[in-house]
């Protein structure tokens, strides 16, 4: 935060030192070079203004994320698949790591469902509002008859504060299943009883880890994927806002999305919620998400502040 401040402060002494230089000499590269200050301030001011707006206790957090294809097969599966590379790339455009945690492939293609471990400074505080529905308008290239088809995935995020997450699980409480692993992986991981799922019975959480090639580490990060959903669980039930919202997401399916990414007839991704709108849909698509989640920041921000 601190380095973030002083970066902030350089721009504005350095614009201050080309305004000076301006008001003497109006030439074309004074101007041009001022133009590229201003942008430069205009950059690290949003940077700065979006960290302050990550005050939570586990914005800080890396965060899991899960992504769920909803009804209707293979056009589902196909647009989970999207939403997973989405969020990949934005990963890699801000140096996060990502890691697969587990992985169910789809049938014919795409996926039915992922869980990632996104790690890098404020990972849970910036993902966590893209939590909820995600639907796509599009014409489809699994239907030959070239109709227009729309499709759904839910997607949730959890804080992953390792080790520090106090959550007392009883053993009793869970039931552990090993099966072969179906994605994709080495030999061995296909060929051996290595994936994990683990049921929490009071709960009804079920998770599970297959992409590791032993089974105890697929166990542990199981483990951690559990006391993250049943820690964000506890967190829910003491913020009644974020649960009404969190139960409003019945079914991935009509009226309950967040976000639409229209490709056909028109192009234009829309967020439900703070109303912000990107016409360059294969910009977002490829990663460019930030200014999405800077709009919604920026939206509970003030609506808290009512």
């Amino acid at each position: 935060m601190i380095e973030l401040w002083a970066h902030l402060r350089q721009a504005k002494e350095d614009l201050g030192e080309w305004l000076s230089m301006a008001r003497e000499d109006q030439g074309q590269d004074i101007l041009d070079a001022l133009g590229e200050q201003v942008d430069a301030l205009t950059e690290h001011l949003r940077e700065t203004e979006l960290r302050t707006l990550l005050s939570g206790p586990q914005d800080v957090s890396a965060a899991l994320l899960e992504i769920h294809s909803g009804a209707g097969g293979t056009e589902a599966q196909d647009w989970a698949e999207m939403l997973l590379r989405m969020y990949q790339r934005w990963s890699e455009n801000r140096e996060f790591s990502v890691k697969t945690l587990d992985f169910l492939p789809g049938e014919e293609a795409g996926v039915k469902s992922v869980t990632l471990l996104v790690e890098g400074p404020y990972a849970y505080g910036l993902l966590k509002v893209e939590r909820g529905i995600h639907r796509l308008i599009r014409i489809s290239p699994f239907d030959s008859s070239g109709r227009r088809h729309t499709s759904f995935a839910s997607v949730d995020v959890y804080p992953d504060a390792g080790k520090d997450i106090e959550i007392e699980i009883k053993d009793d409480d869970l039931r552990i299943d090993v099966f072969r692993a179906s994605g994709p992986g080495g030999q061995k991981v296909n060929k051996t009883s290595s994936a994990v799922r683990i049921t929490h019975e009071p709960s009804g959480i079920v998770v599970s880890c297959q992409n590791e090639k032993s089974q105890f580490r697929n166990k542990d990060t199981a483990m951690k994927i559990l006391k993250a959903r049943l820690y964000e669980r506890e967190q829910q039930k003491q913020n009644a806002e974020k649960q009404a919202q969190y139960d409003s997401k019945d079914a991935i399916g009509f009226g309950s999305q967040i976000r639409t990414y229209t490709l056909q007839p028109y192009r234009l991704v829309k967020d439900h919620r703070s109303k912000a709108e990107e016409s360059n849909v294969d910009a977002v698509l490829d990663g460019a998400l930030d200014n999405l989640i800077r709009n919604q920041l920026l939206h509970e921000h003030s609506q808290k502040n009512r």
